[in-house]
């Protein structure tokens, strides 16, 4: 069934980009492979002419479901010709296991790492980049990384959902990975603007100012938090747009901030 759904998610890639090397693991294996880890996978999508840097996707859905295309797989589109190599995670829904999600992620950054011989990645540039609940977890894994191996160089954030706050979050991705009746010790644990740290990754931050799902007082919030740790910050707001745009080329200002974020990744860059 995985191969039936990796070669759907192939087909509906331009020719260009099938010509690319790209193909899926399991993100757990041996005695790591328990309860519903063997749901967890990474699909790879190697640049031909790589410059080391790599980006780790986690897709959005309210921690429901996935957006595995265009908050995932499309982005091979413009990171591949770029020389940027993309690494897209179906990590597993938390339903209520709040650690579940970053288990995931974390697992993603040391197996990207310890294929970066192979695969032209330079191990100090591996950014993590998440689209509304997915963003939540980037949040998470620039500010709860448990080591070296698993801290992002570098996030990259569309619309993210970055606090557990109910007067600003997003009550189904707050359901969803703490519970409804979650305790404000709890709330304040995934409230990730309240974590940024000194050593917290530089970020790449947009919104459309009419997002009706996400805040924006989320990324508004998060970015004070960085400048008041002198972390370099990016933030981005465009006037039209709607919640969960991702990839797509029809939203309205889609030419500009890809290109925003490509001479950002190329300009700060490792």
């Amino acid at each position: 069934m995985r191969k039936i759904v990796m070669l759907a998610f192939l087909l509906a890639l331009p020719a260009v980009l099938r010509a690319q090397k790209s193909f899926e693991l399991p993100l757990w294996t041996g005695s790591e492979l328990t309860d519903d880890r063997a749901d967890a996978r990474l699909l790879v999508f190697l640049a031909d002419n790589p410059t080391g840097q790599a980006v780790v996707a986690c897709p959005g859905g309210g921690y429901r479901f996935l957006s595995m295309q265009n908050e995932g797989i499309w982005f091979a589109r413009l990171f591949n010709p770029n020389g940027i190599s993309l690494m897209v995670l179906k990590y597993r829904l938390p339903k209520q296991r709040h650690t579940v999600p970053l288990e995931d992620a974390e697992q993603a950054m040391r197996l990207v790492r310890s294929h970066a011989a192979e695969w032209g990645v330079d191990t100090a540039n591996v950014g993590v980049m998440g689209s509304s609940a997915g963003g939540h977890l980037a949040t998470t894994l620039a500010t709860h990384y448990h080591s070296k191996a698993t801290r992002p160089d570098f996030q990259i954030l569309l619309y993210p959902v970055v606090t557990m706050d109910k007067t600003f979050t997003d009550m189904g991705t707050h359901d969803n990975l703490i519970g409804k009746d979650a305790s404000p010790e709890m709330e304040e644990l995934y409230s990730n603007e309240k974590h940024v740290t000194d050593d917290t990754p530089r970020a790449f931050i947009i919104f459309s100012s009419n997002d009706r799902t996400v805040p924006l007082k989320n990324g508004f919030l998060y970015a004070q938090a960085m400048i008041d740790h002198k972390i370099p910050v990016s933030l981005h707001v465009y006037p039209d747009g709607y919640h969960g745009f991702g990839y797509n080329p029809d939203f309205k200002d889609a030419d500009i901030w890809h290109k925003e974020l490509v001479r950002w990744l190329k300009r700060d860059g490792k």
